[in-house]
């Protein structure tokens, strides 16, 4: 009998993930790494176990693969998804890299987990934009994932 984890702790875990999934897609952007490589990378480091035997980081090991092979997988669905909420004539280069990273992922989720709400994916990724960038960049994170998630669903 599998134990069943606190709301909290698993809420933390899958925050845990988003995050993790966010600099994964970021740093794969940036060093032109395989998926697969990423993952496994932060599988052994960030979300594995450290030298100590301690967990790295508190983080689901499946949502984060779940969310950063979904991107993977509808890159193509995903950007376009982007770009039709964006000003006329802007390209995703446009956006900074961390911005890009993070609208993708909460694209992924609304694509590949339709059993969470949009409110929830919402809620999460706009917290991480609130982590990274200042109060006008996170409202316009605000906006893009939640039109992008009516567009995905509809």
């Amino acid at each position: 009998m599998t134990q069943k984890l606190p709301f909290d702790v698993t809420r933390a875990r899958r925050a845990g993930a988003r995050l993790a999934a966010v600099q994964a897609l970021y740093e794969m952007e940036q060093t032109e790494k395989s998926a697969r490589a990423t993952i496994r990378d932060f599988m052994e480091d960030r979300l594995g176990i450290g030298p100590d035997g301690l967990p790295v980081e508190e983080a689901d090991p499946d949502l984060f693969k779940s969310i950063v092979n979904a991107v993977v997988e509808h890159q193509a669905k995903i950007d376009t998804a982007i770009l039709a909420r964006l000003a006329e004539g802007w390209k995703l280069t446009r956006l900074d890299a961390t911005m890009r990273a993070l609208l993708r992922a909460g694209a992924a989720e609304f694509i590949a987990h339709p059993e969470l709400s949009d409110a929830v994916i919402l809620d999460e990724y706009v917290s991480l934009a609130h982590d990274f960038f200042e109060e006008g960049d996170a409202k316009f994170a605000n906006a893009v994932l939640q039109n992008m998630g009516r567009d995905l669903r509809a």
